[in-house]
């Protein structure tokens, strides 16, 4: 009784996990509508400042809304760029959902997060990727044990389309 109680009032687990999550979502989301236009340089000068922050003593955490803001900038600007993917030609037509931005948190948090056919994790891992390889270059420049960054999928349409 008292477990349906707290979970009535306060949420079960899963929906407080839920809630907080969302709470970033808007973070990134408030964060990414000032990268949404940004040109190539800018997106460099971003991942330098990153770089920097993290050579700095930042925690990866507190850089994450800013980096998964920014991919999903890159993501918008890409939107339109044509190309051939194994000799058909594709139009780039992805930019992270909320809930892709969420997957993308618990990735990088080293949990596993369930998504169905179709639902983008091939998008959705490009966000903790780039975040993972900040920090691994890092760490390389320190001499730390070096900690490579790849996305494995077993689809090779998407690997010719995503890469």
């Amino acid at each position: 009784m008292l477990k349906f109680l707290t979970d009535f009032i306060i949420g079960s687990r899963n929906q407080r996990i839920v809630r907080r999550l969302m709470k970033q979502v808007a973070e990134i989301n408030r964060i990414y509508e000032g990268y949404k236009h940004f040109k190539d340089e800018d997106f460099l000068k971003k991942t330098e400042e990153f770089l920097k922050r993290l050579r700095d003593g930042e925690k990866p955490e507190s850089i994450l809304p800013e980096a998964f803001a920014l991919v999903k900038a890159r993501a918008y600007t890409l939107l339109g760029t044509k190309y051939m993917v194994r000799g058909m030609p594709y139009t780039w037509d992805m930019v992270h959902y909320d809930v892709q931005l969420a997957g993308g948190i618990v990735l990088f948090q080293g949990k596993i997060a369930e998504m169905k056919t179709g639902e983008g994790k091939t998008l959705v891992a490009t966000l903790p990727l780039y975040l993972h390889a900040l920090v691994g270059k890092v760490r390389a420049e320190r001499g730390e044990k070096q900690v490579g960054v790849h996305l494995v999928t077993v689809n090779d349409y998407l690997a010719a389309r995503d890469r």
